[in-house]
């Protein structure tokens, strides 16, 4: 029943987990792939749908309105004046790889959006960076995954109770982040 599920939700679910957070939701469906349940192409998809839909929200937030959501995230605005300091340096570089940069995934799009950067070169370079960054730790997570099967052998006794503590792990890093943004 709850591969069922998964197979039915777990796209969407993907893309909403991809679109709030990334890396997590990622791993998680890299390893749902590995074990058969989802198709690791189409968690790619998914994956880059997500993330580029939330860099898109944030960079035209970011045109609009960012100077008052910074005011109302002190520490948002620290990390925005360090991503302006990068971005006047190779603006197009770091359009393309600010993803990479752990804590930077959220600021970065509003920053690029409050800097005036072009949004036409914004939009194409932005899809080029979550195609790379979707299609490279979707691989990279398969992978290694694949290689750690190997190494373990059959997970299929542990395989609920490995999957129950991703989850709950996931769940618990979310919810940390979260919080840490929210103060």
């Amino acid at each position: 029943m709850l591969e069922n599920l998964l197979q039915h939700f777990g796209y969407p679910a993907l893309a909403l987990g991809t679109f709030l957070e990334g890396e997590m939701s990622l791993l998680l469906a890299a390893y749902l792939a590995l074990r058969g349940i989802l198709q690791i192409e189409l968690v790619m998809l998914f994956a880059f749908i997500g993330t580029y839909a939330s860099d898109q929200l944030w960079f035209h937030l970011g045109r609009r309105h960012g100077r008052r959501i910074l005011e109302r995230k002190p520490k948002w605005q620290a990390l925005s004046d360090k991503a302006l300091v990068y971005l006047r340096r190779h603006p197009d570089l770091w359009v393309l790889g600010f993803r990479f940069f752990y804590g930077m995934r959220t600021v970065m799009p509003l920053a690029i959006g409050i800097s005036g950067y072009p949004r036409r070169r914004y939009v194409i370079l932005d899809a080029i960076g979550a195609a790379i960054w979707a299609i490279a730790l979707g691989t990279l997570a398969y992978k290694l995954g694949r290689a750690l099967e190997g190494l373990l052998g059959e997970l299929h006794e542990i395989q609920a109770y490995l999957f129950g503590a991703l989850l709950v792990i996931g769940l618990g890093v979310w919810l940390y982040r979260r919080r840490q943004r929210e103060n």
